[in-house]
């Protein structure tokens, strides 16, 4: 079945507010099986919003409309769609005693219930309602001629509850097929060299199908299958994500869609029980703050450094002056001697150490802005790398940290330990 995306409130299109809710349900679509083909935001206006749903329905199965469904005169959605549809709106008194009780829990709290409030117990003759536990405006099913209108509220506490308990029950018997995926994430590969690996599996693909998605510093790949049901589609994808694992093998961190990078090397470095430094200059913090957004990070890392002075390199890290001195703070020998000294001075088992030139300015034809060096230190054995990273200054320092990440994932692998 097809089914289409249609999110309402001109907020969205002057910016005001991120529409999250079209990135959700067309997860939740695809978690369906549904096919969808069109998202489209449309402004609180009665005849734009009119022909979007009228367009909509003569190329959709079922048209899913979020927002514009609260008590105020610019709520319009529900008016219009029911007008697209040719139903007239009726009071239904189950949701004017829910309003009507929502408002008395809120005594003492100096709300009253205004006129306009009794608006969103109107609802279209044979819809089905979807009571809202998070809010006052209902939810609504209209069916008619084969073609289904779903209206659901926009903010995404009230959403996304309504959708998952009432909303995707209803499409999931409706949909003979379901849509079931699974998740390849690869780091230390481009995607073009991904790509090219995988070139003749795309190539030939049907059902499942691979499709590859960039990321600073990592690759993607969603494998995914149509079946009658999730076992079906799990047997779907199997043999896909053996062959992936074939071909990319230590460049697989994770096949689980929910771990991070940062997850995966700390779940690595407990079952190794390694304990960790981070020795950082241009990152800022920045690699020793993605680890600590892992729970339980504090098995692993012990120290983070920020030595962005050559006078911390050396005091914290025991970087040599004359090293400093002669090759400068964005050298080999610096980054080697920091993750070395990283490791010596704190009494950790492994040091990932980065410094570098970040911009916009500090470059030089021999030492261009996006030139970092990391060293990554496991064992006492050091292994240094030189990037060479183009973009803004943040851009320059998102993808160090992934690297950094990266190569102490590879460094870690490769120690016996």
């Amino acid at each position: 079945m097809v089914a289409e995306l249609i999110t309402v409130g001109t907020e969205i299109l002057m910016g005001n507010i991120v529409n999250t809710n079209a990135a959700y349900l067309s997860e939740m679509c695809a978690r369906l099986g549904l096919t969808l083909y069109y998202e489209t935001t449309v402004g609180d206006n009665e005849k734009r919003m009119y022909d979007t749903i009228r367009t909509a329905l003569d190329r959709s199965d079922i048209v899913i409309l979020s927002g514009g469904l609260g008590p105020t005169q610019d709520d319009i959605t529900k008016d219009t769609a029911a007008k697209v549809m040719g139903i007239p709106l009726v009071e239904d008194s189950h949701t004017r005693k829910r309003i009507q009780h929502y408002f008395e829990t809120l005594k003492g709290k100096d709300v009253k219930i205004t006129e306009n409030n009794w608006r969103q117990a109107l609802v279209p003759q044979g819809a089905i309602v979807l009571d809202n536990e998070n809010g006052t405006a209902p939810g609504l099913i209209m069916e008619k001629d084969d073609r289904t209108v779903i209206l659901l509220p926009g903010p995404p506490s009230e959403l996304k509850p309504m959708f998952e308990g009432q909303v995707f029950p209803y499409l999931e018997k409706k949909q003979p097929q379901v849509l079931s995926s699974r998740m390849v994430k690869l780091c230390g590969i481009g995607e073009s060299m991904a790509e090219t690996m995988i070139e003749d599996m795309i190539s030939a693909q049907k059902n499942p199908t691979i499709a590859p998605y960039a990321k600073i510093g990592e690759v993607h790949l969603r494998v995914t299958a149509s079946a009658v049901d999730d076992e079906a589609a799990g047997r779907l994808i199997k043999p896909v994500v053996k062959e992936l694992k074939k071909r990319f093998g230590k460049h697989i961190y994770t096949t689980d869609e929910k771990v991070t990078l940062e997850e995966s090397l700390i779940k690595l470095m407990k079952k190794k029980k390694l304990t960790l430094t981070c020795a950082e200059s241009c990152t800022g913090g920045a690699i020793s703050a993605r680890l600590v957004n892992v729970p339980g990070a504090s098995d692993v890392l012990k120290q983070g450094l920020v030595t962005y002075s050559n006078k911390a390199k050396r005091r914290y890290l025991g970087v040599k002056k004359a090293t400093l001195k002669a090759v400068g703070a964005v050298s080999r020998e610096t980054a080697w001697e920091m993750a070395k000294g990283g490791c010596f001075q704190t009494g950790t088992d492994a040091c990932i150490a980065v410094t570098g030139i970040a911009g916009p300015g500090g470059g030089t034809d021999e030492k261009p802005v996006g030139l970092v060096y990391i060293g990554c230190c496991v064992g006492g054995h050091v292994k240094v790398k030189e990037y060479h990273f183009s973009g803004n200054r943040a851009k320059i320092r998102e993808q160090s940290v992934v690297a950094a990440l990266t190569l102490l994932r590879s460094c870690i692998l490769k120690h016996k330990c």
